[in-house]
């Protein structure tokens, strides 16, 4: 690409660009004039190598003759020797020191020389992290070498350095026998040695970090003041100079005054009005893999099923008034049809996930937990789930003999009920809902009558469920807003509800969007994980999905049920992927709710679009929010979670004092609702941390009113969009959950950022979790890709960590996809992967233990 030999004489490059254009027209309108500029570039360094001029302090040349750069470094000794100490190339600063690379190879080769490695077959180089220079060590390992010498190996070899050079070895690691590339004129390649570290293309087969050795310029840790006082001061509305953090839904009419919110007060008083005013009206049609109707239920059909379910209770298994029964059934009718005999009965239902038949080691145990917490007198199943329980299988797992009684209902004699039962109060306790939470802890809390059906009663006016409505419904129906919208919705609106299990997604991916498609839905909800499923199963599958008739433009909400932060990503992955079939870019949003409230946000039918706001990701570490632009350094995009429930009042507190705090001020969520739960049934773990959570009051400005405290942190932010009233809108923003912050150097950090930067660290990174132990981080990351990339990973999430949050991990664990478990809503559980861990039970391809 050279012009000749009169570019190099022009030294000037303005000329020699000049001679370019006037020599290139037709490659200047390709776009090929970045080539010939670097052409140029180059040429001007060969020039400047060959043609150096040395000047004094003064800046006078040294002599009229031109010198020659070597490129060696050295120094002239006595009697005019010349004593050459390296290249140029090879010079290394690190902290402030120079450190020749030639020198620390001599100093790793005089460690058990050529025993484990070959001579000549060793690169040192300086990457640069955390604003420093590091030094990387990588050399060819001999093919007889075990695992254990070579680690002795590089043990010893980071020893000598340290000792010899006073410098820190960032990494060390060994490849494969004539695995490095070569140089032309012989030797190792630095350069492209340089680039496939830093692309994680190097593929060791033994790698050791040592950042918490040579990282020595990480930012002072943060100092927390021990003693805590005052928040803010309160002036009126206005704390610290701001509107106090708190909002409200709707007003909902007073009891006393709204004779359908009194007739409505017990569902199962519901149901049985609905099954003699409209009995054939049809509530819920359950769909199978293949898309066909697998089970329907009007109103008397479910009403007559209860009635036999709890004639069966009464009989068969001679339960009480409060008695505690288990329902363990696959996603259907029959659950729904056995709850509402609970009720007629006058039992107090828990549902329960029926275990897996090919898992039962791990599944069985949590349903047995369950059962013995909950106290169940009785559980109600079908005959393939009471033989499975009852299995010798079963018993390698659990006490089958401890079991309660256990009743099928797949054969139940169609006897009408005496007479159902009536609560004497609508603080009576309707069901129990037990989950586990990402932390591990399994809690079921106390959900009354009164409570579950001004749960209801919300929902309804947020989404504008009337009997003509049809909503799709793609969740688990075990507890909290997807047992909710499963079981309780649609028998006091009066809507059908289109059930769409997930398991059966594993078999068919498209069958949910079908369904939105077939049955016109406006109205669905789902789960983060059916979100991740239908994006990963269908990305190349719409133009499939167009041709067969799925049609999504129907939908004006399409709802996310879940208990984080919303996934933004994800959210905007989904919407770009399937707006080719009609999805409106609005239609999708999130939701939130928690174990004291399972519904405090819904976007609903009506009202402003969810705002989205950047937030400056170093300012969340010290409990602070700060606006940002957005592509602004260290932003984070933070979506609105939905609009607060009619209803449902919300306020930001002090995660210490517990005073209010002030508008876009980072704190715990506190709510006050008339569906709030009502208190836990009990904690299985940790049960004082929960003493004040539904009970809580502010330390000072309005110090009547009970909260339960949510036990996330978020802000709320007055925005310039108006609501359906006509009043600015209040946005809530979920930060993430107190209990699964990580202090780390004084400061909180959120799992879910740590994670999102390790995910783009490497393309074969499927998924990631953290979490601490003993002090240290620890990074688990799922491998999709060939087992000689796992090494490669190590550096490459050592480094994004360090970078991006200023913290040096202490353990990389690399797995198989599908260890990092999950629950149903697409949640990761993070405590029960450290159990996991700890327990040895994750069989790791690979554990780095950072030095």
């Amino acid at each position: 690409m050279c012009l000749g030999t009169d570019l190099i004489r022009d030294v000037n490059s303005q000329v020699a660009e000049k001679k370019i254009r006037k020599n290139c027209t037709t490659e200047l309108r390709t776009g090929v004039f970045f080539i010939i500029q670097k052409t140029v570039s180059d040429c001007l360094n060969t020039y400047m190598f060959f043609q150096a001029i040395p000047v004094t302090a003064a800046g006078v040349p040294v002599s009229d003759q031109p010198f020659t750069r070597t490129g060696l470094l050295g120094f002239v000794g006595p009697d005019y020797l010349v004593f050459v100490v390296g290249k140029l190339d090879g010079l290394m600063t690190v902290s402030g020191r120079r450190h020749n690379a030639d020198d620390v190879v001599a100093t790793a080769l005089a460690v058990e020389p050529m025993k484990f490695v070959y001579r000549g077959r060793i690169a040192v180089f300086s990457v640069t992290v955390l604003h420093d220079d590091r030094i990387v060590l990588v050399a060819e390992q001999r093919p007889d070498a075990s695992e254990e010498d070579s680690f002795q190996w590089m043990s010893r070899v980071l020893q000598a350095i340290d000792s010899i050079h006073q410098v820190g070895v960032y990494c060390l690691a060994l490849v494969p026998a004539n695995t490095l590339p070569k140089a032309p004129l012989g030797g190792i390649h630095i350069s492209e040695t340089k680039q496939r570290f830093l692309e994680g293309a190097l593929h060791p087969c033994n790698v050791l970090m040592c950042p918490h050795t040579c990282v020595t310029n990480l930012p002072k840790p943060r100092q927390k003041q021990p003693d805590v006082g005052p928040a803010s001061m309160i002036v009126g509305n206005l704390v610290a100079g701001k509107r106090i953090a708190q909002a409200s839904g709707r007003d909902v009419t007073q009891l006393e005054d709204n004779d359908q919110a009194r007739k409505f007060l017990y569902l199962a008083d519901v149901l049985q009005w609905r099954a003699q005013t409209t009995p054939d009206h049809p509530l819920f049609l359950l769909l199978n893999s293949k898309g066909t109707v697998a089970s329907t239920a009007s109103c008397i059909q479910l009403h007559k099923r209860a009635e036999r379910v709890a004639v069966a209770l009464i009989e068969k298994g001679r339960l009480n008034v409060g008695d505690h029964v288990a329902l363990v059934y696959p996603p259907g009718v029959d659950l729904i049809a056995t709850f509402y005999g609970c009720l007629y009965a006058g039992c107090i239902p828990i549902t329960v996930r029926p275990p897996h038949p090919q898992n039962l080691a791990t599944t069985l145990p949590t349903v047995k937990m369950i059962v013995e917490v909950s106290k169940s007198a009785c559980i109600l199943t079908t005959q393939a789930i009471m033989k499975l329980l009852k299995s010798k299988e079963a018993a390698t797992a659990v006490d089958i003999k401890t079991w309660p009684t256990i009743l099928d209902t797949d054969d139940m004699p169609k006897k009408k009920l005496a007479s159902i039962f009536r609560p004497t109060s609508p603080d009576m306790l309707a069901y129990l809902d037990f989950s586990v939470s990402t932390t591990g802890i399994l809690a079921g809390v106390k959900m009354s009558h009164a409570a579950t059906s001004a749960l209801c009663r919300s929902i309804k006016l947020q989404c504008e469920l009337y009997p003509s409505r049809q909503i799709a419904i793609c969740l688990d129906p075990y507890c909290g807003l997807g047992f909710a919208l499963w079981c309780l919705c649609s028998v006091y609106s009066g809507h059908q509800s289109i059930l769409v299990p997930p398991l059966e997604l594993e078999s068919n991916v498209s069958l949910w969007l079908s369904a939105v498609s077939q049955y016109k839905v406006r109205v669905t909800f789902c789960s983060y994980s059916v979100m991740e499923m239908c994006t990963k199963g269908l990305g190349t599958q719409t133009d499939n999905l167009r041709m067969k008739g799925v049609n999504l433009s129907c939908v004006r909400t399409c709802m996310v049920v879940a208990e984080e932060r919303p996934r933004i990503t994800l959210t905007q992955s989904f919407s770009k992927l399937f707006k080719d079939l009609g999805l409106s870019a609005r239609a999708v949003s999130t939701t939130f709710g928690c174990r004291v409230n399972v519904a405090i946000c819904l976007q609903g039918t009506a009202g402003p679009d969810p705002t989205t706001v950047y937030v400056d990701m170093r300012a969340l570490r010290h409990d602070r929010v700060r606006l940002v632009e957005r592509g602004s350094p260290h932003s984070l995009p933070l979506m609105e979670s939905g609009k607060i429930l009619p209803g449902v009042k919300v306020i930001i507190a002090h995660t210490e004092t517990k005073g209010p705090l002030g508008d876009s001020h980072l704190g715990e969520i506190w709510v006050s609702s008339p569906h709030n739960a009502t208190g836990y049934y009990t904690v299985y773990g940790e049960e004082a941390l929960h003493a004040d959570h539904f009970t809580a009051r502010l330390s000072f400005g309005d110090t009547q009113t009970v909260w339960a405290r949510t036990g996330y942190l978020g802000f709320l932010r007055r925005t310039e969009l108006t609501d359906a009233s006509g009043e600015r809108h209040d946005a809530l923003y979920v930060v993430g959950s107190l209990d699964e912050t990580l202090e780390l150097r004084g400061m909180r950090y959120h799992p879910i950022d740590i994670e999102t930067s390790v995910i783009r660290a490497h393309k074969s990174i499927a998924e990631c979790a953290v979490f601490t132990w003993t002090n240290l981080l620890v990074v688990v990351v799922e491998l999709e890709g060939s087992e000689q990339e796992a090494l490669d990973l190590v550096a490459l999430v050592t480094n994004v960590v360090l970078e991006e949050h200023y913290l040096i991990v202490g353990v990389v664990v690399i797995v198989d996809p599908g260890v990092i478990p999950i629950n149903s809503r697409g949640e990761k559980q993070r405590m029960h992967l450290r159990d996991g861990f700890l327990a040895d039970q994750l069989d790791p391809i690979y554990v780095a233990y950072n030095m």
